[in-house]
């Protein structure tokens, strides 16, 4: 079956085995025991290898032709012709399973946010992005690419750069280079009775939509006789780590819990 890749849905079909070979080979020595849910699968470059590895696999996909090709090639291969950001991963695999993928650009930082909602189900991810954003995730403070993607991702999980993947291993070449990365669950990470996601995101949000401005100014809502004391308020967000963003929005948050 000759399969196009559509622009609409970000396609870029990896033709390369070897960085096949690398990605699943990565995927596996993270996952163990785990199922896995591959995300966009395409022409199923990576999902034969997984398969042959004995993986106890699902695929997400919601281009026609593939899911057609893949349900003529791999007759017992779990199936969801389902838009994976409008899943309920809670409904689709019980427990935690791995996510693995060669993402579809135009979403990749949506399923990145999705991974961290349902991080409970997801210790970890192993997936292709556009070099830029994979820099933008891993990126540290202090640098002028660290903003909330990086803040988010780090405060739940560690990443981990694997390697740089050239434009000519994909069919069609996409315009930019792309990078495989792997995110490994925090064994001790914040739990949402110490810090709500919900609240987290908001606080780092609003500090990164006026980086420019110091904190005192783009947390404007938070600054309060119970919270003037604060160190950070001189300061912009891309000065702060992960860690001191993560005890601001602690603070933040007890304080607001006591004006309730």
């Amino acid at each position: 079956m000759n399969i196009k890749a559509k622009k609409h849905l970000g396609q870029h079909f990896l033709a390369d085995l070897n960085i096949a070979h690398k990605i699943v080979e990565d995927f596996c020595a993270e996952i163990g025991e785990m199922p896995a849910l591959e995300i966009g699968p395409g022409k199923g470059v990576l999902t034969k290898i997984l398969l042959e590895k004995n993986i106890k696999l699902s695929v997400s996909e919601i281009d026609r032709d593939c899911i057609a090709f893949l349900t003529e090639e791999y007759p017992n291969l779990k199936i969801y012709p389902k838009d994976f950001l409008k899943m309920d991963l809670q409904d689709v695999l019980s427990g935690e399973f791995g996510i693995i993928g060669n993402f579809p650009y135009n979403i990749s930082t949506q399923i990145l946010f999705k991974t961290i909602d349902n991080r409970h189900q997801i210790p970890v991810l192993t997936g292709m992005f556009q070099k830029e954003v994979a820099e933008r995730i891993m990126a540290k403070h202090g640098n002028k690419t660290y903003g909330i993607l990086s803040v988010i991702t780090q405060a739940y999980y560690d990443v981990e750069y694997l390697f740089t993947v050239n434009e000519s291993v994909f069919v069609p070449p996409p315009k930019v280079k792309s990078a495989v990365i792997t995110l490994k669950r925090k064994e001790h990470g914040l739990t949402d009775e110490v810090l709500p996601l919900a609240f987290f995101k908001k606080v780092v949000k609003m500090a990164f939509n006026h980086r420019r401005k110091t904190m005192k100014n783009s947390l404007r809502p938070f600054y309060n006789e119970q919270t003037a004391d604060y160190d950070f308020w001189s300061m912009r967000p891309e000065q702060l780590s992960v860690d001191e963003l993560i005890g601001l929005a602690k603070k933040l948050f007890a304080a607001t819990e006591l004006m309730e």
